[in-house]
């Protein structure tokens, strides 16, 4: 069993876009099903399929642009904080 961390080493980042991507996914599918279940028409809930797909496709590559920005920010920035009267966490 591996000992705790020490406070040197950096924590990996969280892919928060991943997870949005992820639940999104889930629900172009869970939605149709629910959709069918409560009687609305197979191409009904695959319109609603389609469309919920359109709008997940759209947000991941906005928000990978988004983070793609960022990442290219901070690095001409030379980091998180720039100015000496700017507090360090």
């Amino acid at each position: 069993m591996p000992g705790p961390r020490s406070s040197s080493e950096p924590r990996p980042a969280p892919d928060t876009a991943g997870d949005v991507i992820r639940w999104a996914a889930f629900s172009c599918v869970l939605v149709p099903v629910v959709l069918v279940w409560y009687g609305t028409s197979l191409a009904g809930a695959a319109g609603a399929a389609l469309g919920l797909a359109a709008v997940t496709a759209a947000c991941r590559v906005l928000l990978r642009r988004s983070e793609r920005c960022a990442e290219r920010c901070a690095a001409q920035r030379g980091g998180r904080h720039t100015r000496g009267k700017t507090p360090v966490d």
